[in-house]
């Protein structure tokens, strides 16, 4: 048995050590978490839990309704046309679906389908009229219709 270890190559292979070794890595600050998620505030002495609680909901209401790449490939893929009172009605619905307690949402308008995330208010992708027949729809709970 100790003539098989002794024929096993060094470590890092038959020519030494790995010519990425730990000094030339260039290193980068790892991020984990999910993208998206607001930042948690820190605590603030004299307020109140409602008084950050108001105020984290109103940051997140007023946040932009944004679309995700595949969404935004679906809309021009699609020719899906929004003007910018379609896009006051998507947030309007939004914010309504995020009053119900809603997170993954169908927003149903124009004859066009949205999947919305609602507590990160992104839609995730969009289908046109052509595409919604006979079309299940997974992974919402809860629709609203414009």
């Amino acid at each position: 048995m100790s003539d098989s270890i002794s024929k096993l190559p060094p470590i890092g292979g038959p020519t030494g050590p790995s010519p990425l070794s730990a000094a030339s890595r260039v290193t980068r600050p790892i991020i984990t978490g999910r993208p998206g998620i607001p930042h948690i505030p820190e605590a603030q002495p004299g307020k109140s839990f409602q008084e950050l609680l108001e105020t984290s909901l109103a940051q997140r209401q007023t946040q932009a309704l944004t679309f995700s790449r595949h969404a935004r490939q679906r809309v021009e893929q699609r020719g899906v046309e929004l003007s910018s009172d379609d896009m006051s009605r998507l947030s309007q619905a939004v914010e309504r679906a995020g009053q119900k307690g809603i997170t993954d949402s169908l927003v149903f308008m124009n004859d066009t389908a949205y999947i919305v995330n609602i507590p990160n208010r992104v839609v995730v992708t969009v289908v046109d009229s052509g595409d919604t027949e006979h079309n299940v729809f997974t992974n919402i709970n809860g629709a609203v219709i414009v």
